[in-house]
């Protein structure tokens, strides 16, 4: 193999990794079966004071990708307290849009966005207008207040 075809194989395959490491960092499993991943979750829910929490969003949102730092980053475990997580892959809104309208979620309000689910797959707190659509301006505490108050008026009812 001459130094030119060496360095081009060599090159593909640093590229194919990072490709590989890239996809290892988005925060949307574009493969993953969201309708297992819910009946999973909820299983998972059930006899417990645990809710749901459905982020709906994608790889290439922006809004959605520091979204999914904060439901990760230093907030993660206090939210973990009160919900399980499930991240819906919505694609250029052509991926789940079934399970958005089974959870009365309007993708055109913009995403991500959320539903809570109960155990018993009762919905108890849905985003209607877009209210994470702009979580790039709210800041960590703000996010989380955000999904506190949710719960607290979820509680509610």
């Amino acid at each position: 193999m001459n130094r030119i075809s060496h360095f081009l194989v060599c090159a593909g395959l640093l590229l194919s990794l990072g490709d590989v490491a890239h996809a290892a960092t988005l925060p949307y499993d574009e493969r993953a079966d969201a309708s297992v991943d819910i009946r999973s979750a909820l299983n998972e829910v059930k006899g417990s004071s645990k809710d749901v929490l459905v982020v709906f969003g994608a790889n290439w949102c922006p809004d959605c990708r520091v979204l999914d730092s904060v439901l990760h980053g230093r907030a993660a475990e206090a939210l973990s307290e009160h919900f399980v997580l499930v991240k819906v892959d919505v694609g250029y809104f052509d991926k789940n849009v079934d399970l958005a309208k089974r959870y009365q979620i309007d993708l055109r309000k913009g995403i991500p966005a959320a539903v809570l689910l109960s155990g018993d797959e009762r919905r108890l707190y849905t985003t209607q207008a877009g209210e994470l659509a702009h979580c790039h301006h709210m800041g960590e505490s703000a996010i989380v207040e955000f999904f506190a108050r949710a719960a607290d008026s979820a509680a509610v009812h």
